[in-house]
């Protein structure tokens, strides 16, 4: 999800922005929203009809200087740099007749990443960098869909408040539809400690599978259909979403006839020691015009010199291809206070990067655990580890120069990859400030930055502001 081939802009200073957003005129204007979400929250009723619910999120990152026996086109700096994001989201909804719901959330973001360019990681370090084209604010329109319940007897379970999520009362055997302007990420692949790179992990290996080259946009949005069907502890899933144009771009192909994403996936509710948890497996598959590396390593053979450019994945693109991979993630409440996750996939890994990340196979697990145990009921720790890797056919890509829009470290053909999994720890200390307000403290070690053991390890620390009411 390379949104900088379409977006180059200088590098301004998080402190001035921080400055901007936290002016006396802006603390006011907030200090007033928290107010009013105050006493929102204590007007809850046991059905909403309507919702409108809004976040805004800043997260600034550094990393320090690492030693690198070489770098190129696509690597990561080794200098110490800076990178931060802002967004702003607002989503509302309303129920338009039984059953239904309709969302629509417009967002503004704006951020610049390690290195000027979204480059030199499989594991990129901030989840939110997706959104952002630059330093200028930009407003788009995030989602816009309807969800469909048809309510099929049995058991009823209470849903709770939350975005593009309306309070009330479902049946436990029940259908629901997806359909219009969003993330594959909103239906499939949910995980309750380990989801959101704006309240809990930023790496996004943490926040989904690294090796989960879902259909999307630059952003990570598309136009698509997704069925639900529940039943009791079980629940089957079934999606089609749009990819984009070309891989890594912004436009979207509205032929879901012809070139998509589809994916299907099976969950199970239980109870393990008295605690609750789920497992889920994810298949997906991806028909997309894509470039082999097969082909792609024969083109760089063929043509010497040009190895600092994606030119001969360019080249190679062309007639439909296959591409697809299996995942299983799980949750577990160990007790009210911890939590424990684990998501594991592998890829066939054959052709480029359609719409995610340089990642072939993936394994994250940590623990998350509330801050009830000290006293602090709203603040959370977490700590994770993730492990990528690359296959065979895009390891001998890269070895023999190559350069895809994410990573490529050789700057000539003397120089070989020396390739080894890139592995990352994460942790971070969620600090609640007030209510619907939290200051978050990260810090990423990452082994091998893009698969490269000539490079590294690079340290990554991080501070988010999130507000939403």
């Amino acid at each position: 999800m390379n949104l900088w081939r379409h977006h180059a802009e200088s590098l301004v200073s998080p402190i001035s922005l921080f400055m901007f957003l936290f002016s006396p005129q802006q603390l006011t204007v907030s200090v007033l929203c928290g107010l009013a979400a105050a006493g929102a929250w204590a007007q809850t009723t046991e059905t909403e009809d309507t919702t409108a619910r809004y976040q805004l999120t800043y997260n600034w990152q550094r990393h320090e200087a690492f030693s690198a026996g070489y770098s190129g086109a696509n690597s990561l700096s080794t200098q110490s740099e800076r990178m931060y994001t802002f967004s702003t989201t607002a989503h509302w909804g309303f129920r338009p007749w039984q059953g239904g719901e309709l969302y629509f959330n417009p967002e503004v973001a704006s951020g610049i990443p390690f290195s000027g360019n979204l480059v030199g990681l499989g594991g990129f370090t901030n989840g939110e960098i997706t959104r952002a084209g630059g330093s200028t604010p930009k407003l788009y329109r995030q989602r816009l869909f309807v969800r469909q319940t048809w309510n099929q007897g049995g058991e009823q379970e209470y849903i709770e408040s939350d975005f593009n999520q309306m309070a009330g009362w479902v049946d436990k055997n029940r259908f629901v539809l997806t359909a219009g302007n969003f993330s594959t990420l909103d239906v499939f692949d949910d995980n309750a400690y380990a989801k959101d790179p704006r309240t809990q992990f930023m790496n996004w290996g943490n926040w989904t599978y690294a090796a989960y080259d879902y259909a999307a946009d630059a952003r990570g949005f598309g136009w698509g259909l997704a069925g639900e069907w529940y039943q009791d502890n079980w629940v089957l899933r079934l999606g089609r979403m749009t990819g984009p144009t070309t891989p890594n771009g912004l436009p979207v192909d509205l032929a879901l006839g012809k070139h998509y994403g589809d994916q299907v996936e099976i969950e199970r509710g239980h109870m393990l020691a008295d605690q609750p948890g789920k497992v889920r497996v994810l298949a997906w598959r991806n028909r997309a015009q894509l470039a082999s590396f097969s082909d792609a390593t024969q083109w760089l053979q063929s043509h010497t010199g040009v190895q600092t450019t994606p030119q001969a994945l360019i080249d190679v693109r062309g007639g439909e291809k296959i591409k697809y991979g299996l995942g299983v993630n799980i949750e577990q409440t160990v007790n009210p206070n911890v939590g424990f996750f684990l998501r594991a996939m592998k890829a066939d890994g054959r052709t480029e990067t359609y719409a995610f990340t340089e990642a072939d196979g993936s394994l994250s697990t940590g623990f998350v655990v509330k801050g009830g145990l000290w006293g602090r009921t709203d603040d959370t720790v977490g700590v994770a580890f993730m492990h990528n890797t690359l296959s065979p056919q895009r390891r001998d890509f890269l070895a023999a120069g190559g350069m895809s829009y994410f990573i490529g470290d050789a700057a000539s053909t003397t120089q070989t990859l020396r390739y080894k999994p890139e592995q990352i720890l994460e942790a971070f200390y969620s600090f609640q400030m007030t209510r619907g307000t939290w200051l978050t403290a990260d810090y990423q070690r990452i082994q091998n930055p893009a698969y490269n053991a000539d490079r590294g390890p690079v340290n990554v620390y991080a501070a988010r502001f999130h507000t939403e009411f």
